[in-house]
């Protein structure tokens, strides 16, 4: 059986618009304390964010559920970062030191493809604003069948909002 390759299959893409210029949006992306506010679906938070944020940098997020409880860990490291307009990054489960683990010990199946990145892209979008561009390592069937389009989509209701009140705060 053949392996698909990037090329091949098509990879979860999510697009936004946010009412903020990209400095804004930006800060709101890279920021620790501004990640902690969105990182996760509606209703979880993000009580720990370490972010190293540089070439060869490391991450960790920890997300808690609605009940409280700790629901996982997410880590990754930088590849690649251009000011206000791209971020590469890995990100894998992890344990609370960092140490990557197999989404099967959270009861969860990926499909990401091997030596994929994450990909989020950072454009000016006329008077003001900013396209904001998501493109995971998951196939879109797997990010739709999986729930992670949503939580994405979720995710990115939640920087809007930290992103207005950085807009409003100017």
């Amino acid at each position: 059986m053949k392996e698909n390759t990037i090329s091949e299959v098509e990879r979860m893409v999510i697009t936004r618009i946010f009412e903020a210029p990209r400095k804004l949006v930006w800060k709101a992306w890279t920021d620790p304390k501004y990640v902690m506010q969105w990182w996760g679906p509606k209703g979880f938070t993000a009580p720990v964010c370490k972010m190293d944020f540089r070439v060869g940098g490391k991450f960790l997020w920890c997300m808690k559920g609605p009940d409280g409880e700790v629901v996982g860990w997410n880590g990754g490291e930088y590849f690649e970062i251009v000011e206000h307009e791209k971020i590469v990054y890995s990100m894998y489960f992890a344990d609370a030191e960092g140490n990557k683990l197999d989404p099967a010990q959270y009861g969860i199946e990926l499909e990401a493809m091997d030596d994929a990145h994450d990909v989020v892209l950072f454009e000016d979008f006329g008077d003001g604003q900013t396209k904001l561009t998501l493109i995971g390592s998951e196939p879109m069937e797997s990010a739709r069948n999986s729930g992670q389009l949503e939580g994405w989509n979720e995710i990115f209701d939640k920087v809007a909002a930290v992103v207005a009140g950085l807009a409003q705060a100017k």
